[in-house]
């Protein structure tokens, strides 16, 4: 929000204060400070000149050679390329010398070889308004010579970051009683608008009506006749540009300023554009509006819209309708002041994508109480500048509601929060008077207090010392060391696992992605090839949007997402990983959350180089290397799952008796989807069986200190007799001499002339080590003999000998 100083003084005198002071106190009171703004004339050197005379320039068709009189006695040269001008013409000159808004400094030059001892301004150039295209012609009677910062006013623009809670600084009137409060200055006005300066009358049914007083609980409305719609006068129209906003005509300038004055928006109709009376009501199935901004969005039952008998004519609390606003043209009007509640305020906006400072406050709680006050303030403001005669009372439908209650101030627990020890009880009680708050009752132990009705955010105990120690400072909080060294706990345990797990995959190449826990049941049925995705996620009441309506069962859907954004932007290697929550609906209906890892490799093994052009391509192996070298992962067990239009090779992976998670090649269908040049390997991990395996400090081993024998052997086995099961068969041997078996290679004939086609060979490496002596022959040959005996036994094999 941009707040101007100039406007502000018109509440207190902050001539005491620089900017940075201001700034300083701003930001330790919890209002954060964004950027300050000088605008208006610094420098002595820009001066009111007037044009004497000029001719064309003599090099150049769209420059003017000019003879300007500076006040100085002698006339300056000065080249200008505006055509806004014309003899006689006062305008601003910036003399050598002169500090721009900017820095930029005027110096005397040459432009094309004629010239230039200045420079005649527009009023961007000097901080004066917008760019007009031309020079800003000044008035006549100004005095040449006379500097500008003499004659036009210069201000200060605070752009401030207000938090959601404190509605109530979204204006000049609240942000100076915030001021008041900091610095101890009186207020020139009143403190607030709750009291009311016109009578009111029920509004009649035919005036007012309120269909949905649970959206709408107060409505206001003021007939004026007879008004002159027309340009703003000089100083409105500076207090509304001193903010960045641009002035229309009197009328809208002056529901503006009210606005931003004292925070409650305001809507004018065109009264005889008006079909019948106001009716606050719930939006038809698709019925549509063409707001102020030129849209025309289709509206839903839960959208609240002010109507006449015919059409809506607004959306309520965000935007006007263009076939009822003021024009130039409009002589009747009617004057809408009305409360909407934040929450239907703030869910219409944000669906329809329309923002505007009205909804920016009715979402974050307006003063119901000062809905007559603003109503009144512009009134008496609109019968100023734009004359014609009011209705004696104000028609009202409904009742403000009461959105604040008395708070009991616990004095004692207040003292031991705050930790001040010379912050006496009366200070403190000083403090909240002057925050607006009314001390009603209560004695030593505690204290009730009164809040006022702009003060939403008021609401406990800790509250009001929260406010006592805004307006205190921090400062007088005295430094004490408290805290001491706790011992590492289960979650610290976590933490550190996952930091080790991230650090490994770091140093192996891998880049960490971090991605939306919400996702689209689309990408579960995509990414994970789930037909019905409610089956397993878990789906949000409220979606921000169709792409976020669901918490993901899975971090492999934001993977596979990073490698599609990765692949289109050119990426020839893909190392991705991710560690985070997941969460699962259970078949009985209930939902369970889990802490995953899950990696993602694709492309070639290394980067390409003068040696090797184009390094082999990853495969399914090189990603379960990684996984085997991870923490907490010894002898990794794979059982294949059936394969899947999305997933091929589909693997579960185990340790022992642990399940790690599951291994996968993805579909080449859908990594061409991706626009993969490389097939797509993906593991999912949980981090809690990682964990189960990595408890405990490292085991090391002694390098052997005697040699290996090796044999090898040759066997056939049915075609369709996965490899995990002679694996199986090896690891389960308790022959104390085999150390390992090694596959090392796979024979098959598809035309069945060497080989049965549903037959194949394949042959292993079996190593064989005693711990204590060498060992000899007869020894490894009689191991070898009962293992292939045992072989045949256990599987369909046939031993080629």
């Amino acid at each position: 929000m941009q707040v101007s100083l100039s406007w502000l003084t018109t509440h207190l005198d902050l001539s005491a204060y620089s900017t940075a002071q201001l700034s300083d106190l701003l930001t330790f009171a919890g209002i954060e400070v964004e950027g300050i703004q000088e605008t208006g004339i610094a420098s002595d050197k820009v001066v009111v000149a007037q044009i004497d005379s000029f001719v064309q320039h003599p090099n150049a068709d769209k420059l003017s050679v000019c003879q300007v009189d500076d006040g100085s006695g002698t006339l300056r040269q000065i080249v200008c390329g505006a055509k806004n001008f014309k003899q006689g013409d006062k305008v601003p000159l910036a003399l050598p010398g002169a500090v721009l808004p900017g820095g930029f400094t005027i110096k005397e030059g040459k432009l094309r070889d004629v010239i230039s001892n200045g420079m005649m301004c527009s009023g961007k150039e000097i901080g004066l308004g917008e760019d007009t295209g031309g020079l800003l012609i000044l008035d006549p009677s100004l005095p040449t010579g006379q500097p500008l910062k003499d004659i036009l006013a210069s201000d200060t623009v605070f752009d401030l970051e207000i938090t959601p809670n404190r509605s109530d600084l979204l204006s000049h009137l609240g942000l100076a009683r915030e001021l008041s409060a900091l610095t101890g200055l009186p207020l020139k006005g009143p403190r607030d608008h709750t009291a009311p300066t016109s009578t009111t009358r029920p509004a009649q049914e035919n005036e007012v009506t309120l269909q949905a007083a649970d959206a709408c609980p107060y409505y206001t409305a003021r007939i004026i006749k007879g008004i002159k719609v027309a340009p703003s006068p000089a100083w409105l129209k500076a207090r509304l540009e001193s903010i960045g906003l641009r002035p229309i005509n009197n009328i809208v300038d002056i529901t503006n300023y009210v606005l931003m004055e004292m925070g409650q928006p305001l809507h004018a109709f065109d009264l005889s554009k008006l079909q019948g009376g106001i009716v606050v009501r719930r939006a038809a199935e698709g019925e549509k509006i063409l707001a102020l901004d030129g849209t025309q969005p289709a509206l839903l039952p839960e959208d609240l819209v002010i109507a006449d008998s015919q059409r809506p004519i607004a959306i309520a609390g965000v935007m006007g309708g263009e076939e009822t606003g003021v024009t130039d043209s409009t002589v009747n009007m009617l004057l809408e002041s009305a409360y909407f509640t934040p929450s239907g305020v703030r869910r219409t906006s944000r669906r329809l994508g329309i923002h505007s400072d009205s909804s920016y406050r009715f979402e974050r709680g307006c003063d119901p109480h000062q809905v007559q006050g603003a109503s009144d303030l512009a009134v008496k403001l609109i019968l100023e500048i734009a004359g014609g005669q009011v209705e004696e009372t104000l028609a009202v439908a409904g009742a403000a509601p009461a959105l604040v209650k008395d708070v009991t101030l616990d004095e004692a627990r207040a003292h031991r929060l705050l930790g001040i020890p010379d912050l006496q009880t009366d200070e403190a009680h000083a403090i909240l008077t002057k925050l607006g708050l009314t001390k009603t009752a209560g004695g030593s132990a505690q204290t009730v207090w009164t809040i006022p009705s702009y003060r939403l955010d008021l609401v406990r105990s800790v509250d009001l010392v929260e406010e006592i120690a805004r307006v205190v400072g921090l400062d007088r909080v005295p430094s004490r060391f408290t805290a001491v060294m706790a011992s590492g706990d289960s979650t610290d345990r976590q933490y550190d696992h996952v930091m080790q797990l991230r650090h490994a995959l770091a140093h192996r190449g891998f880049n960490e992605a971090q991605t939306l826990r919400l996702i689209s049941t689309a990408q579960i049925s995509d990414s994970l090839g789930h037909p019905t995705p409610a089956a397993v996620s878990v789906a949000l009441k409220n979606p921000l949007s169709e792409d976020l309506t669901t918490l993901r069962p899975s971090l492999i859907p934001g993977l596979l997402a990073t490698a599609a954004l990765n692949n289109r932007q050119g990426a020839p290697r893909l190392r991705f990983f991710e560690s985070g929550r997941i969460f699962l609906r259970l078949p009985n209906g209930q939902t369970r959350e889990e802490d995953r890892l899950a990696i993602l490799l694709s492309g070639p093994v290394a980067p390409g180089s003068w040696h090797t052009r184009e390094p082999k391509a990853s495969d399914i192996f090189d990603l379960r290397g990684i996984v085997e070298a991870l923490p907490g992962v010894t002898s990794l067990d794979i059982k294949p799952l059936a394969d899947s239009p999305t997933f091929l090779l589909h693997s579960e992976l185990k340790v022992g008796n642990r399940v790690l998670g599951w291994i996968a090649q993805l579909h080449p269908s859908r990594a061409r989807q991706l626009d993969s040049r490389h097939p797509v390997y993906i593991v999912e991990l949980l981090l809690s069986a990682l964990r189960q395996g990595s408890t405990g400090p490292a085991r090391f081993e002694d390098l052997p200190r005697f040699p290996s024998v090796t044999r090898d052997v040759a066997f056939e086995l049915p075609a369709d007799l996965p490899n995990t099961k002679v694996n199986a068969f090896f690891t389960g041997l308790k022959e104390p001499l085999l150390i390992k078996a090694d596959l090392f290679d796979v024979f098959a004939d598809p035309t069945g002339t060497k080989l049965p086609t549903d037959r194949k060979s394949v042959a292993w490496t079996l190593t064989y080590r005693a711990p204590d002596k060498t060992l000899e022959t007869p020894e490894v040959d009689a191991t070898h003999a009962r293992i292939l005996a045992a072989l045949e036994k256990a599987l369909p094999a046939t031993i080629r000998r």
